[in-house]
């Protein structure tokens, strides 16, 4: 991103009115920077559960690496490997390392046109332009990356799917993730069945991958999003702000502005900020502040933003009948990537 306030002190999302550009949209349509050296090489598959490795060697093939092979025999025949699918769809739990290794296609395909974003990003990209203008914009692509690919809204996912079908039609080749919740007994194994099915037209151009293991980021965390009273909170901020330009908003008042600004510039109202502080937390009941909540969660943790907040822990903030809802999988995400930024 532009750092658009680059001395250090105290800014207020709030005052915030961002603006952007279909061209500027298309633009950022990069890997996030926690992403931008990610390789298959870096990549720390868990030995504990083979899949991880098993999909790196194979999103390496699809990538146009080639994999270490075992020599045949004099009188053996090579083994044949099937014909590759245009897109692969990688299914998983939060914290398996999917957005590590979709990023690592990005940067390994040798591509001269090729586009990284989430799932909402190119909805959004869609609303800017018009579905034809980004439909031109995209074809002849080499590749296109789509994290965090959501099935929870019919009319979105018709438009990515009918999107997808004309860009594969002209080459393009696809790679996506998603999310399955966490301790969910056999609730995961069915997230590949759900994708496919939404996106009937384009099931035979994905092949799918499942990767098991355990949440990264709550390796060496308790789980719990770190807290602070009024008191510490005014401190951290004070002392922050000496050497960073940190934000400083009531949550009330953050959760209102979203409602003002669309979700593709939510980017954008982070622009320049180091550390967001959220004043003050409550749960939340309504389930368009918590989608919109989420979308934003989002968009820090994809700039690796630390969050100082006071009220309560932030693992707290979306009411237990959303916990239990259509939207869990989102819920469980934001979740996930609250508490490694409270701890950053």
């Amino acid at each position: 991103m532009t750092d658009s306030t680059a001395h250090a002190g105290t800014v207020h999302l709030i005052d915030r009115q961002p603006q952007v550009t279909g061209a500027e949209m298309l633009a950022s349509l990069v890997p996030p920077p926690q992403f931008d050296n990610a390789t298959f090489e870096t990549y720390r598959a868990d030995d504990a559960y083979p899949s991880q490795e098993e999909t790196k060697q194979i999103l390496q093939r699809f990538s146009g690496q080639s994999a270490p092979t075992k020599r045949a025999g004099l009188f053996s025949r090579a083994k044949k490997e099937a014909p590759q699918k245009p897109g692969v769809y990688l299914d998983g739990g939060f914290g398996v390392g999917k957005t590590h290794l979709l990023a690592s296609i990005y940067h390994a395909m040798p591509a001269r046109r090729k586009y990284f974003g989430s799932f909402i990003e190119y909805t959004a990209l869609v609303g800017a332009l018009g579905y034809k203008n980004t439909v031109d914009l995209l074809r002849g692509s080499d590749l296109l990356c789509i994290d965090e690919f959501e099935l929870d809204d019919p009319g979105d996912t018709m438009v990515m799917t009918r999107l997808l079908g004309e860009l594969v039609n002209s080459g393009t080749r696809l790679a996506a993730t998603s999310n399955t919740p966490p301790n969910a007994l056999g609730e995961g194994r069915f997230a590949a069945q759900d994708f496919l099915r939404e996106i009937h037209a384009m099931s035979d151009s994905f092949e799918t991958h499942r990767i098991d293991g355990v949440d990264f980021r709550q390796r060496s965390l308790d789980g719990l999003a770190k807290v602070h009273t009024s008191d510490e909170y005014a401190a951290a901020i004070a002392r922050l702000s000496g050497e960073k330009t940190v934000s400083d908003d009531s949550f009330d008042d953050v959760v209102r502005h979203l409602a003002r600004v669309h979700p593709s510039r939510y980017l954008r109202l982070i622009d320049g900020v180091d550390v967001l502080g959220l004043r003050d937390v409550h749960q939340l009941t309504d389930q368009s502040e918590a989608l919109r909540f989420v979308a934003f969660v989002d968009r820090a943790y994809d700039e690796q933003l630390p969050i100082v907040a006071s009220g309560i822990p932030l693992h707290e903030v979306f009411a237990d009948e959303m916990l239990g809802g259509g939207y869990r999988k989102k819920y469980l995400r934001a979740i996930s990537r609250l508490v490694a930024l409270t701890h950053s």
